[in-house]
């Protein structure tokens, strides 16, 4: 995501700044060790998942974190999952559990704020494609649908909406023929909602739908940062939104 779309993050903490929310970027912090995970490669990912806990145990330490929020819903479920994964190293295991435990995406975070009224209700009609990180690994299904909703779009959700769209980690790279058959499918069934964008919270996704649809396709935080003050985002239509009065 940081090579990828870095925006997604620039976009968050603009966002959560706005909305009083102080935002610390830790030192030391980097990959969540998915990828490898995925590949087998454990190694390396708890090694990856060691690095993590100890940037974020120590600014827990040095005054305290109220959440760690994601943006990338595979990354969420590795790092919720940093408790399980070192369970049984005895240096790491607590740390590791305490980190996840503050682990949130950022729609489970920003559905616990008192959010103010949007700045402007878009009217656009989004088809909202759940991951299966999000949906599947994290049981996180209302959240983002709401949060959109709150802000001004009008939500769609495509039939067969609990299916992969392909990408899957690694799975586009090692299984390309029916990943791509999944990903037609997935396509179809958005673009017949009649939505205008589609919106998504996890880079592996947009990714990978963007690359067969029509439909612009941005991350969810992209459009409610859009609807609280932000900027619109690239490629997104403005032909119904209604700034709210002063």
């Amino acid at each position: 995501q940081s090579v990828l779309d870095p925006g997604i993050n620039d976009t968050t903490i603009a966002l959560l700044t706005r909305l009083g929310v102080e935002v610390e970027v830790p030192e030391g912090e980097g990959c969540c060790g998915a990828l490898v995970h995925h590949m087998g490669r454990e190694e390396a990912a708890l090694a990856s998942a060691r690095r993590n806990v100890d940037a974020w145990t120590r600014a827990i330490d040095q005054g305290g974190l109220d959440a760690i929020v994601i943006t990338a819903s595979g990354c969420g479920t590795t790092i919720k999952d940093y408790g399980f994964m070192l369970r049984l190293d005895p240096a790491y295991a607590d740390k590791a559990a305490r980190v996840s435990a503050l682990a949130k995406d950022i729609t489970e975070y920003l559905v616990g704020l008192d959010l103010p009224e949007p700045v402007r209700k878009p009217g656009t009609i989004v088809a909202y494609h759940s991951a299966c990180s999000m949906q599947h690994g994290q049981k996180i299904t209302r959240q983002p649908k709401e949060l959109l909703a709150r802000a001004g779009f009008v939500v769609r959700e495509p039939r067969e909406g609990h299916l992969c769209c392909g990408s899957a980690g690694t799975y586009n790279i090692l299984q390309s023929e029916i990943s791509v058959q999944l990903r037609d499918r997935k396509v179809r069934n958005i673009e017949a909602t009649g939505a205008e964008i589609v919106a998504t919270g996890n880079i592996g996704c947009i990714t990978q739908i963007a690359s067969a649809a029509k439909l612009p396709v941005v991350h969810t935080v992209k459009l409610l940062d859009w609807a609280y003050g932000g900027p619109r985002p690239e490629g997104v239509p403005d032909n119904r939104a209604v700034v709210a009065a002063e």
